[in-house]
């Protein structure tokens, strides 16, 4: 979940921004079993619908519309924008599955995982060279994989969802040529009448739990903020911090995911998943220590 940044220096106001995205990432499974009986689709529905607002007045307030009016006049940009629109959309389907269905951990390791697999794709689809450290790191993370894999007989699915579906939404963000904060309410914007479309059947048929109750109603509202809120802090603290400062934070939200999954839902910590894991942690030292170091290098 990083993003370049042109500062050659970390600034207070930068840290603040992505340390307040990072912990609200953290805590976000807090929220999420508080609507673990509202079907996951409907969950992410709501997610969209409410957090227009809050991503279309910020845009105002700034007054940077500009972008997102040509976005939207551009077919190449549209189009790519309605890809990076529906892999974002899945990602958060299968986040708040994997909360409901008491699988925290799997979205932990799915988002432990994702840079290796993002160095990955770059290989891969963009011919990119990797060092020997971070073929060692995607190889510990195959392995880690390997072994949830063997011993559940099946694939850990969840997490391996998150992975790609936001890898490749990395991927393809990249293409967009309009600022994070425009990109988001872009996405939104064009996910938007379905989400309204399926929040409006529900209503009409008497499955919808907007409305239902008070209490119902008021966490779907506030799926907008939980949203919104945390995208826009990383967003701004990314420009105000250095690359390899992101690099390091974007551990701390699985981090928290992990400890909320163990210590706090009680989910088992089995044999496998106490080699897995260690390996994937093993895996990230390899990776960042050496991209830190070579950034730390560059600009001294």
């Amino acid at each position: 979940m990083s993003q370049s940044s042109d500062q050659n220096v970390d600034t207070p106001q930068g840290l603040a921004y992505a340390m307040g995205a990072y912990v609200i990432w953290g805590f976000l499974p807090l929220y999420m079993k508080l609507v673990d009986h509202i079907p996951a689709v409907e969950v992410v529905a709501n997610r969209v619908i409410w957090a227009v607002p809050l991503a279309a007045a910020l845009l105002i307030y700034r007054r940077r519309t500009a972008d997102l009016f040509l976005a939207l006049r551009t077919p190449r940009m549209l189009a790519m924008a309605c890809v990076t629109a529906v892999l974002v959309s899945i990602n958060w389907g299968i986040y708040v599955w994997s909360i409901a269905a008491d699988r925290a951990l799997d979205a932990a390791l799915g988002y432990y995982i994702n840079p290796l697999f993002s160095v990955a794709l770059g290989a891969m689809l963009l011919g990119e060279r990797l060092s020997r450290a971070q073929w060692l790191a995607i190889s510990l993370a195959a392995v880690a994989v390997g072994v949830l894999w063997y011993d559940a007989g099946s694939l850990p699915w969840p997490a391996v969802g998150l992975t790609v579906s936001w890898g490749f939404y990395a991927f393809f963000k990249k293409s967009l040529p309009i600022g994070p904060n425009q990109g988001f309410l872009l996405e939104v914007l064009i996910l938007l009448p379905f989400a309204i479309a399926y929040v409006g059947y529900l209503a009409a048929t008497g499955q919808g739990h907007l409305g239902a109750s008070l209490s119902d109603t008021s966490l779907l509202l506030g799926m907008g903020v939980v949203t919104a809120v945390p995208l826009i802090l990383y967003a701004n603290g990314a420009k105000l911090l250095r690359l390899s400062t992101i690099g390091i934070l974007q551990y701390s939200a699985p981090t928290m995911i992990f400890l909320l999954a163990v210590l706090v839902f009680d989910e088992p910590f089995d044999r496998a998943r106490m080699i897995a894991f260690p390996l994937i942690w093993a895996a990230l030292v390899i990776y960042t220590v050496p991209m830190v170091q070579g950034l730390r290098k560059s600009r001294g």
